[in-house]
């Protein structure tokens, strides 16, 4: 298991990473159906607050797989076994969410956690029998990866008044493993390879804004008296989520991966897009539930369910991968274009402007291309 040429060309993701993405998108969309159960029923803070911490959990083992994958992948059956194992823990996780939101339970979500966490660690300590000059770095993440998780199973005995600080403290432990094993020498990362698979990411994610789509269609043959504001939204959604699809492809991302700094701040800052994307969908289905009569929000506030989430992805969007790219007038249209997003609840169709707004955006891509 040799450190990998990160110039290696003609690199793209590999059929096991395809299947393993796979098991991505049932934890996603459970995730996703969670926080607009929790937002129709008014349970803003609690929906929140734990779809924010499950959510680090799905990207956060997405994340360490993908980058151990671009400078380690052998593709032999060991490593196979050792990634689908890593999958059977993201389906006990995802299993886990449903007790997480209803009953604060967070026993399987963590066993599920370590489990794939664990597999993981089984990756690393393989790796480095043979990663020469980077032995450091691998035993590093390994010992690193120890630690954290046996902290996350003594966590399940802390006192529930004090279970959110502690989940806190192993988050800021989690992601400060990569920064201290990098700084005994970088792995060797392959910046298309890293892109094209945030980029598959990306796709999951607003792949369930699709599905939200479909849903206000079949709501809408079920409801007669609402069909038209149903279908309008079903409309609106496509194309709001085309858009974003269009503003996220439209930098070549492969430019923000130079040194560590820039190559941590692009990981780590895709959680927000990540999880933006996947609240968009909860809001959609919010929105739906509104018209339908079967939410406890009311316009305008529904409408911030699926503004914020647009709003934070374009802006994440930008920042990570579109500024450095774009020309002043793009730099200015993409930023404002995400402000005036946020205060489209105040207006009587926000939707239709929030859509609007975005096609404008891509409209001013089109016209200015990268730099």
């Amino acid at each position: 298991m040799r450190p990998r040429d990160p110039g290696q060309p003609h690199r793209a993701a590999s059929p096991l990473e395809l299947f393993f993405d796979l098991v991505f998108v049932v934890a996603v969309s459970i995730a996703s159906a969670q926080l607009h159960h929790a937002l129709s029923h008014g349970d803003f803070l609690h929906g929140i607050t734990s779809y924010a911490m499950l959510f680090f959990a799905i990207w956060w083992a997405w994340m360490n797989f993908t980058w151990f994958a671009t400078s380690f992948d052998t593709d032999d059956w060991l490593y196979r076994v050792l990634t689908i194992l890593q999958m059977s823990g993201v389906l006990v996780l995802a299993a886990g969410i449903p007790p997480l939101f209803e009953h604060n339970d967070f026993t399987i979500m963590v066993i599920g956690y370590v489990v794939m966490r664990l597999a993981l660690l089984a990756q690393w300590l393989r790796a480095s029998r043979s990663a020469g000059e980077l032995r450091r770095t691998t035993l590093t993440y390994a010992g690193g990866i120890a630690l954290v998780q046996v902290l996350w199973l003594l966590s399940l005995r802390v006192p529930a008044s004090l279970a959110p600080a502690a989940i806190v403290v192993l988050i800021v432990a989690e992601i400060s493993v990569p920064i201290v094993a990098e700084r005994h020498g970088n792995t060797p990362w392959h910046p298309h390879h890293i892109t094209e698979r945030y980029g598959l990411f990306t796709l999951i994610v607003l792949g369930e804004s699709l599905l939200a789509s479909a849903n206000a269609i079949i709501h809408a043959l079920e409801d007669a008296e609402s069909i038209a504001p149903l279908i309008g939204i079903a409309v609106l959604a496509l194309v709001a989520t085309a858009a974003l699809w269009w503003i996220y492809f439209w930098p070549p991302h492969h430019y923000a991966i130079g040194n560590l700094r820039q190559s941590l701040a692009y990981g780590y800052g895709h959680y927000f897009i990540f999880a933006a994307a996947g609240a968009f969908s909860a809001g959609i289905e919010v929105e739906i539930d509104v018209l339908t009569g079967h939410s406890e929000l009311h316009a305008p506030w529904a409408s911030f369910a699926y503004t914020i989430p647009i709003a934070v992805f374009i802006l994440g969007v930008w920042l990570l991968a579109i500024r450095r790219v774009a020309d002043p007038v793009v730099n200015t249209v993409v930023p404002i274009g995400a402000v005036l997003v946020l205060i489209d609840p105040l207006i009587p169709v926000p939707f239709a402007l929030t859509s609007v707004i975005l096609v404008v955006i891509v409209a001013v891509l089109v016209w200015r291309p990268p730099v």
